[in-house]
């Protein structure tokens, strides 16, 4: 894998949602070209010389958290919805392969004939080889959410920042779709979200990235050359630290 001296993140932990997966339009819960315009974003990335983790969230299949206030068992639906990722994994690693992006999944418990079982030791071996991993299951427990399981892989296998994809250019001091008068922020302390309780990612995400000093950039996915410039650490999105 080419290296690139002018990369500010040599490896990222990439969150992105599983609504960004589907069509609202069609009803498709895995829309094959979102898939491939996915995979081409992290292949142009790889080709730079990042070694990318993934986690995918499960929103577009089922969400847990949703399902509790629909009657489901809080920790059966959280179980759901962590099923829910690994079927985003895989569909994502087949997009990724179609591109010619080596990837693997490692998922959060056992799913023997799938996906290989998670382990840091294995992670970091596939990232070093320049294949994507695709981190799926969450945390492997209820009551997290797939932010908290980004932060997690992202301290463990010692990224330089977790990209939180989304589908504004950063964070801002109110939802910039409905008050024409929210001002974007460019740099953000982590305790500043906390207190102002903005919704970048949950408390526990935050904590953790915090607590080891992971870098949080929000930012567009679909904005041409974000992620490229995120990556570059060009000033893209907001960058939270």
């Amino acid at each position: 894998m080419r290296k690139n001296s002018r990369i500010k993140y040599g490896r990222i932990l990439l969150k992105l949602s599983g609504e960004a997966l589907g069509n609202r339009e069609t009803g498709e819960c895995l829309d094959p070209a979102h898939l491939a315009f996915m995979a081409g974003r992290i292949k142009n990335i790889r080709g730079m010389g990042v070694e990318v983790g993934v986690v995918l969230g499960g929103g577009n299949i089922f969400r847990g958290l949703a399902g509790a206030g629909k009657g489901f068992d809080r920790v059966t639906g959280d179980s759901m919805g962590m099923l829910a990722t690994v079927i985003n994994a895989l569909a994502m690693m087949n997009a990724l392969e179609s591109a010619d992006v080596p990837a693997r999944v490692m998922t959060s418990f056992p799913t023997v004939g799938v996906a290989e079982p998670y382990s840091r030791r294995g992670a970091l071996e596939h990232l070093a080889a320049g294949r994507v991993v695709i981190f799926a299951g969450g945390t492997g427990n209820p009551y997290f959410s797939t932010d908290s399981a980004a932060a997690l892989r992202a301290c463990e296998i010692g990224a330089g920042a977790l990209l939180k994809a989304t589908n504004v250019d950063g964070v801002y001091t109110a939802d910039p779709k409905k008050d024409p008068k929210a001002k974007k922020y460019t740099t953000l302390k982590y305790e500043t979200a906390l207190e102002k309780r903005l919704k970048v990612m949950d408390s526990a995400a935050f904590a953790l990235c915090m607590d080891n000093s992971i870098p949080i950039v929000v930012f567009d996915f679909f904005d041409g050359d974000a992620l490229e410039r995120v990556v570059k650490g060009a000033g893209a999105g907001t960058l939270v630290n």
